[in-house]
């Protein structure tokens, strides 16, 4: 068995510990808001927290986070930065298909955390390693700044 904090509530699974976080979060513990991408972690679309920092859930163990906190898209919201983020998502209108949406706003969440008032190189360099095939690049990039203002 491996013990971790979901989202604030305590979990338990019985999965090999090489499975990665990414299956159990969908297939053992019924939460579809991460998604699968590319599975080698270069797209983004898996991104979660761990312990607060973004990790990409398709490489990470489950072993590895034993005893740590998960934070996926489902709980982002019940933080202060994670509603200003979504909150700016809806209002530039940032999604178009939507599937690399939880990762990119995991990765914005995790920007402002560290930098509260991120310079445009900040919000580029942050959000580099999350792809969007619709190529909505430059309203999410207004929707990082638009959070920052929220929340300053």
């Amino acid at each position: 068995m491996i013990s971790f904090r979901l989202n604030g509530q305590p979990q338990q699974v019985d999965v090999p510990g090489d499975t990665p976080v990414l299956w159990v979060l969908r297939d053992t513990l019924g939460m579809t808001g991460t998604k699968f991408g590319c599975g080698i972690a270069v797209c983004g679309a898996c991104t979660v927290h761990i312990d607060g920092q973004q990790r990409r859930a398709c490489v990470t163990p489950i072993a590895s986070v034993a005893g740590q906190r998960v934070t996926t898209i489902e709980a982002i919201a019940t933080d202060r930065v994670g509603q200003a983020v979504q909150d700016a998502w809806v209002k530039h209108d940032v999604v178009q298909c939507g599937y690399c949406q939880s990762g990119q706003v995991m990765a914005a969440v995790a920007l402002l955390k560290v930098k509260p008032k991120p310079t445009d190189a900040d919000i580029d360099a942050a959000m580099s390693a999350n792809l969007c095939r619709c190529g909505t690049y430059v309203r999410i990039h207004a929707a990082v700044k638009d959070a920052a203002e929220a929340l300053a």
